[in-house]
């Protein structure tokens, strides 16, 4: 796709393969409300670099797990530096920038925009539900405002209170150009999603139910987003690689794999208003379990986890670590 000022928008059909989210690591003592320069930037450049070495396809920034409404506009401005010049146009990166309202969006927005990024992952505004018409309005804003932007819909229905119906997805294709993808959990619709939008949008789903996915939709099914690659990434790579070369018995094994590490943690994922409150903590606590990285501490207010669910997603994270040390030594081996 060519913007309005000459130059390419990745497209749907050239998104592929692993995207993998990552937190913001952050330094000791931000979970207090009142602290500053947050951001653990060696760590997060650390971690960006080995992703981009460990085969991920793509990196996507500043969503729910990388607490993009929690940082202070320095702090943002940090990651989305760092972030960028850590992956060196080695893959696409989409850098989240939701805020409470337009001008805010639009301000973080212009500074993903200036940092060379491929796109953004962007989310509603936050502060009050927006009807169909107020939402596909404000993606088209966002097109003609950054033409060189892909933007990735962040559709998540119960964080931003809107359902994203098929209609909005109409709207989309009509009215905002620049919408080359969106990050999904579900798609009842999927089909009627697919047939609004002729093409020019691919529903990306996570790695626990790609292979669902797969089944309903396998020539638009190109790619996954996996939170758990900030755990380490090579059990989501194995199944999209599965999928891509159509190995039936690898898929069958690999979504059994990645269903057995995410077995301690099944109920908190299943459960949508506890995951709601907790989804932040969940995602951190079995990112730091798993050892691949150091998140560091969950930022004000949302450092808060019961006890029963810190353990179950600790249990979580080192049971992916124990995956990724059986793949490892069976890629060593073979």
């Amino acid at each position: 796709m060519t913007d309005a000022k000459g130059g390419r928008v990745i497209t749907a059909s050239e998104i592929s393969g692993v995207y993998g989210i990552i937190p913001t690591p952050a330094l000791p003592g931000s979970d207090r409300i009142d602290a500053r320069n947050t951001v653990d930037v060696e760590e997060t450049a650390r971690l960006v670099d080995q992703l981009v070495r460990d085969g991920v396809s793509g990196i996507i920034a500043l969503g729910t797990t990388g607490e993009c409404p929690s940082l202070s506009e320095d702090d943002f401005d940090v990651v989305v530096d760092t972030i960028v010049e850590a992956v060196d146009g080695r893959v696409p990166t989409f850098v989240g920038a939701t805020g409470s309202g337009g001008h805010s969006t639009a301000r973080r927005l212009r500074k993903v925009a200036e940092s060379g990024a491929d796109g953004t992952l962007l989310g509603l505004p936050m502060w009050q539900p927006l009807t169909t018409a107020m939402a596909v309005d404000y993606y088209a804003q966002i097109s003609e405002a950054f033409p060189d932007l892909a933007v990735m819909v962040y559709a998540n229905a119960r964080a931003f209170r809107y359902t994203f119906p098929v209609e909005f997805w109409e709207g989309i294709a009509a009215q905002a150009p620049t919408v080359t993808s969106a990050k999904v959990s579900k798609a009842p619709d999927l089909e009627r999603m697919l047939e609004a939008t002729e093409g020019t949008v691919n529903f990306l789903p996570s790695d626990m139910v790609v292979h669902d996915f797969a089944k309903r939709a396998p020539a638009t099914t190109t790619g996954c987003w996996a939170t758990a690659a900030a755990m380490g990434p090579e059990p989501s790579i194995v199944l999209m690689d599965a999928l891509q070369t159509g190995d039936a018995a690898a898929v069958e094994k690999a979504v059994a794999d990645i269903a057995w590490a995410n077995e301690p943690a099944a109920h908190l994922f299943a459960d949508q208003e506890l995951f709601a409150s907790y989804n932040l903590q969940i995602e951190k606590t079995r990112i730091a379990a798993a050892g691949y990285c150091r998140p560091g501490p969950i930022r004000s207010p949302y450092n808060h986890l019961p006890e029963p669910y810190a353990a179950a997603s600790r249990e979580c994270g080192e049971r992916w670590r124990e995956l990724r040390a059986r793949l490892t030594s069976a890629a060593t081996a073979s």
